[in-house]
């Protein structure tokens, strides 16, 4: 009488035993000579055409420190674009006069929202961003279901696909 494996542990260990007991396998002809091919085309290729870990020493280490030095001048230039934006507002204002009155419209509706958000209770607010979710969900389902009476349903002229 076979006995079961009480354990997984032992479920595993016979499972293991019995796939090792198995002979191997050959390679089908065309897999074997398109996986040799291959590994021929790739170890041709050239040193830069690899991963970077194949890269010599020295090119890793110029890579490493170009991508750094262009980070730090990313973050240099954020904070010199900071800075000249001040003085291009302020030399622009003279010049960018003639909109002001947009300039306080656009303000003065956006502090108006501003105020009216902070009127609404905020359980109006949660509710009318689920109805808008649900009205979206509602709006795709509609359109797949359109889609698929239209366009993938045989037509009534008799004709089969």
């Amino acid at each position: 009488m076979n006995e079961q494996p009480e354990t997984t542990e032992e479920s595993e260990q016979l499972l293991s035993q019995v796939l090792h007991e198995l002979p191997l396998r050959r390679a089908p002809v065309t897999l074997e000579s398109r996986v040799l091919e291959e590994l021929k085309r790739r170890s041709a290729l050239r040193w830069w055409r690899r991963g970077f870990g194949h890269w010599p020493l020295a090119a890793r280490a110029a890579f490493v420190a170009i991508c750094s030095a262009i980070i730090g001048f990313t973050f240099l230039d954020g904070s010199w674009a900071v800075a000249g934006t001040r003085v291009w507002h302020e030399a622009g204002a003279q010049w960018m006069s003639w909109s002001d009155p947009a300039v306080a419209a656009i303000t003065s509706a956006g502090e108006l929202a501003a105020l009216l958000v902070g009127v609404i209770p905020t359980i109006w607010l949660y509710g009318g961003i689920a109805a808008g979710g649900m009205l979206y969900m509602i709006l795709f389902g509609l359109g797949a279901a359109a889609y698929r009476t239209l366009y993938l349903q045989p037509s009534m002229m008799g004709e089969r696909p």
